[in-house]
């Protein structure tokens, strides 16, 4: 039996203490061939055994009888052979949607998910409840509408202040924020160049795997959240404009004619 790189990937997922990247596979690999170049040499370049003046043959404690080690050695090396030197990360990637796929149409209890530092055999949501009855833990809260509603204007305005989320918002943001902040969603950036300092909020790695995201550059577009439009419509608060016809749903049609008529309207005599 060669290599099998699907079979070696499963195995070091349920192994991991953690989230499995590309580079950890391809480090797991060098390390295999470095080993291997590191042997110690067997037949007449093996050391050879002491022997004590008394005349009894020693044997070093770690050399193992062969006749013990032999056929596990020789099952074992099926799983070691023709490895290669090199596996890119495309060769990765295809392996770890098979093994997606497969769990996904045996409807498996476990799933593989990727995250900001890489791949993980987590427990099915369906089955959470199980997981916290053995753990004795509480179900999760969820985030009130305020809450979340600051981490999203958090998560687009990045770094941002807290004046500038009650800005955005129109409310307070002291009780969001605070969940937030408890939750591990969102940290202290830095403090912001304006006067007094004011804190800058940005989201954690908790966020992203909160949302389901690996980067921020996952997040849906928003053309209300977006910096651009933000600003805009900042400066347009900061100096009101009255609004027009249009705006006001008139129609600017009849009020035009009527600026006509009144117009060519015969003006009275002047007594």
């Amino acid at each position: 039996m060669s290599f099998d790189l699907k079979r070696v990937l499963k195995v070091m997922l349920f192994a991991s203490n953690g989230p499995l990247s590309v580079k950890d596979i391809q480090t797991a690999i060098s390390r295999f061939h470095e080993q291997a170049m590191g042997l110690p040499l067997q037949g007449e370049d093996a050391p050879a055994a002491e022997v004590p003046t008394d005349g009894s043959v020693s044997v070093p404690s770690e050399i193992i009888d062969p006749g013990e080690a032999l056929p596990a050695l020789v099952e074992d090396d099926e799983y070691y052979r023709d490895v290669p030197s090199l596996i890119t990360t495309a060769q990765i990637r295809e392996a770890v949607e098979v093994i997606s796929l497969e769990l996904q149409a045996t409807e498996s209890e476990i799933v593989l998910v990727e995250g900001h530092h890489g791949w993980r055999l987590v427990t099915h949501p369906r089955f959470a409840r199980w997981v916290r009855l053995l753990r004795n833990e509480p179900p999760p809260v969820r985030l009130s509408a305020t809450a979340l509603e600051t981490m999203a204007v958090i998560a687009y305005r990045q770094p941002v202040t807290r004046a500038e989320i009650e800005h955005i918002r129109g409310v307070s943001a002291e009780a969001g924020l605070s969940k937030l902040l408890e939750r591990d969603l969102v940290y202290v950036v830095g403090r912001a160049d304006q006067p007094g300092r004011p804190l800058q909020y940005g989201t954690t790695e908790s966020f992203l795997e909160f949302v389901g995201i690996k980067s921020l550059d996952e997040l849906p577009s928003s053309d209300v959240l977006s910096p651009r439009q933000i600003d805009a419509w900042l400066q347009t608060s900061n100096a009101p404009q009255g609004a027009s016809d249009a705006e006001m749903g008139l129609d600017e049609t009849e009020q035009s004619q009527l600026s006509l008529e009144k117009a060519d309207a015969p003006t009275a005599p002047t007594p």
